[in-house]
Formats: structure tokens, sequence, C-alpha cells
């Protein structure tokens, strides 16, 4: 069983209708986000990579149409016109790093109707739940004001996948490593990590924890202080690494308490003791709006060590993602349903400076300085462009980020800004919702006028 699978039902029975209607003409889908989650300024752009493997390998085999025969328990042979679908469209997207608003692509599929139908379940997944994590452990680099991120979010994400995308993302947005090791290895992270309370439980007392510790890892160590009494920890952990002369590069972390009390009282026994090059990491709970409180109070914090929070982003934790038809067979259509209007049409995004955004058409002629924002990156069911690494990434959503107005990098109550629609797109939808209305509203209301009519005409009837 393929990944091809892993779907939701009603696509399943809407390819299988598309297909014993021959309705296989060209479609186009759009994938955006309707509004700005709480707390957001921006978006940064994920989960494409992942979204183009999937359309690469897509292929309905013959376990596969078994699979979708016994969810809708119906012999196989009913499935059959699936057999040995492939992907063979077109996507043009914004290429993962890249920051986007409220209402644009953040990519477009370009399919037969039941290919680009089937694929719809996977694509949101990876780009909601992708998208969410990066933009979240973005605001956590804007907080930390140069300070080093890490993260440590894995034992508390919903799966080791989900894991292994944090780590992956927040070092695409300018974290410093990874406690996860499998990601650290795969993607060419720094692998962090220092040890657990049950660490130092397990020894007799704390100092001879640090020892032992020290005895199994030479060079710098990172020792965890808030096991019993933090102030106390700290003092013995100073006296431990100066007398291993372990000093630079070594580490205190603090993990609970009143972080920024705790670190200045940490910093002035390091300092006491000959070790200024021992630096504090914190962690415990934190996300961007902890780290932006702390470093505002001028705790003397070296390391934020981020994790469930960020790895979950709890405040935020999913986008209002929709992936809408916006043309069928070179007719373009649209969603007239209250508060969830689409407009019609392939689009394209035109960034001019300021994020001065504007949504037109795709073939439309970018306006005034406007550049476009999505690429073709993928034809015929290939990718066209070869995978960007993550420092290829982490370019462009630095240089996205320079240009993004200061009021939506705040990490408190940011103003996200808004894109406009052009003239062209305007008259567009404009047209195609004159034409619903005209040609499909028009025939509702004909169909109930007709039912009236005949509901008083049988009243009329003598009995």
């Amino acid at each position: 069983m393929s990944d091809a699978t892993t779907t939701d039902l009603y696509e399943v029975t809407m390819a299988m209708s598309y297909l014993r209607e021959g309705m296989t003409g060209p479609a186009t889908f759009s994938l955006f986000v309707r509004d700005m989650p709480p707390g957001r300024g921006f978006l940064v752009a994920a989960g494409l990579e992942s979204s183009l493997d999937f359309l690469s390998g897509f292929r309905v085999d013959a376990e596969d149409v078994d699979s979708f025969a016994s969810a809708l328990h119906r012999p196989p042979r009913d499935l059959a016109p699936l057999l040995g679908m492939e992907f063979t469209g077109q996507v043009r997207a914004v290429p993962e790093g890249g920051i986007v608003l409220a209402g644009e692509p953040l990519l477009e599929v370009a399919a037969p109707l039941p290919e680009a139908q089937l694929v719809e379940t996977y694509i949101l997944n990876q780009v909601n739940h992708q998208t969410t994590i990066a933009s979240k452990a973005a605001r956590c680099v804007l907080a930390a004001a140069g300070h080093p991120v890490v993260d440590f979010s894995l034992r508390r994400t919903h799966g080791p996948q989900a894991g292994f995308q944090a780590a992956r993302l927040s070092a695409m947005v300018g974290f410093a490593g990874t406690s996860n090791v499998a990601a650290a290895t795969a993607e060419g992270l720094s692998a962090v990590g220092t040890m657990a309370h049950s660490y130092i439980e397990a020894f007799g007392t704390e100092e001879a924890a640090f020892r032992a510790f020290a005895r199994s890892h030479p060079g710098p160590v990172t020792l965890l202080v808030d096991t019993y009494d933090t102030e106390e920890g700290v003092r013995i952990a100073a006296r431990v690494l100066r007398d291993l002369d372990r000093g630079p590069g070594s580490a205190v972390r603090l993990d609970s308490g009143d972080l920024g009390a705790l670190a200045q009282t940490a910093r002035a026994i390091l300092d006491a003791a000959g070790l200024p090059d021992v630096r504090i990491i914190a962690s415990g709970g934190l996300d961007e709006y902890a780290v932006d409180e702390l470093v505002r109070s001028g705790a003397p914090i070296d390391v934020y060590a981020v994790g469930t929070r960020v790895g979950v982003s709890a405040d935020a934790p999913f986008l209002d993602s929709a992936y809408k038809m916006v043309e069928y067979d070179g007719r373009p259509v649209m969603k007239l349903s209250s508060a969830k209007v689409t407009a019609p049409g392939p689009k394209q995004v035109f960034r001019r400076p300021g994020f001065a955004d504007v949504i037109g058409l795709h073939d439309e002629q970018p306006p005034g300085a406007g550049v476009p924002l999505l690429e073709t990156v993928m034809q015929n069911g290939s990718r066209t462009v070869e995978r960007p690494t993550l420092d290829d990434s982490g370019e462009r959503f630095a240089a996205d980020l320079a240009g993004l107005p200061p009021a939506a990098r705040r990490i408190q109550a940011p103003l996200a800004p808004r894109a406009t629609i052009s003239g062209q797109l305007t008259v567009l939808a404009d047209q195609v919702r004159h034409r619903i209305e005209d040609e499909v509203l028009a025939s509702f209301a004909n169909l109930r006028n007709h039912e009236r009519s005949a509901t008083g005409s049988q009243r009329s009837q003598p009995r």
C-alpha cells in the first residue's frame, strides 16, 4: 500500500466519478491560507519539498485499489479505473523559506482533474503542518534577538515525522541545533543535548553526577543545575568545571523557576568563580513570548532551548488552509458560499517593496516593481528545478524577513500586511460571479418556482 492511500475517502469517490463521467480535462487547484492565525504577522512557506516528493512517486497500484475498494465496501473491479494513475501535472509554488501572507497561493496544482483531486489531502497535510511550524520557529528567532535558539521538541511533537519536520524547519529559519539525532544526521544539523534530571537522581549527589558525566564526555559539557536547589547546583557545577578546567565552551542549564532571576544569580556565581566563558542555557516551556520577555528584561541567558510549545505551535496549532479548484477545462470557477468565497483562475503573487503584495492572474504583467513569487517547480509530474538545500531556503527566508515591515515582525500584537487584488482578477471574479448567478442560481430559482406552482396546483385539485 502506497502513500496514494493517505487521502480522505471523498477524494477517492470524486476521482472515481470523474473518471466514469469522462471528466479528465485539466484542472487548476490553488492552496492558500484564508486568514492569518492569531498572533502572526507573516507565514513561512514550507512543506513544498515533501509534497513534490509525494507527487513524483505518486502511483495507484493494485494494493491501493484493494484498499480503496475495502474502504468503500465494493469489489476491486469497481475501482479498476484508478489503477496505474500517476501524477502527470504541473506545480507552481512559493519556494520553501519564502514569506507569504493570508490569501496568497502557496502553490497551485494543474493536472487532469482526477489526479489533482486525489492528491489534495496529502499536499494540504504537508503544507499546513510545516508552514505552521516554520512560522512559529521563525518568531522564536526574532524574539531571541541574535541569541542562539535550539530545538528540544521531539519528545512532545505529534509523532516522529512531525518531530523530524520541526527540527528541519527550525534550522531553515535560523535555529542553531536540534536534540533530534535522526534529523541532525539526515539534514546535516548540529546535534545538541545536555542531561536529564533522572541522570542527576541516579547518583548520590549532584557533584558525583557532574564529575561522572565529565569523565564520560571529554571537552565542553553542559550541566543541568536545577534538580534540587538551583543556586547550589550552579555553585557545584562551577566547582567541578573549575577543578576539571572545563570552562570555555561549557554551560549550565536552567530548566525551571524564574529563569530571568536565576540566570542573574548563576552569572554572578560563575563570574565569581572565574568562569566568564561558561554559558547559561535556558529551557522549560519556552516559546517566542517567553524568550522575548527574557531578552527584553536583560537576562544574561546565552542560548534558548525551545520545545513543546514550538514543536506543536501551541498558541496557533493549525492554519485555515484550503485547496480549491479555480479553473476546469479552461473555464474559471469560484465558490460563493458565505465567508468562504474564492477567486477564480490560476494566479500569481507579485511582491512590491514593503510587502505591498498584489494577487493577480498568472499571465498578467507584474504591477510596477512587483516580482512574481510562484515558480514552476514541477512539469509533467517531474521536478523542473533541483531540490534546494536548507541553506538556500534559509537565505530566501532571511532575504524576505529583511523586507518585512517592523509591525509584522513584532512578537506582541503583530500587524500583518494585506495583499490587494489586481484589477484583472477583480474583473474576472465579477464575470464569473455574474455567470454563476445567471446560469446556476437562476436555475435554482426557476426550479423552486416550478415546485411551488406544482404544489399549488395539487392543493387546488378537488378531492
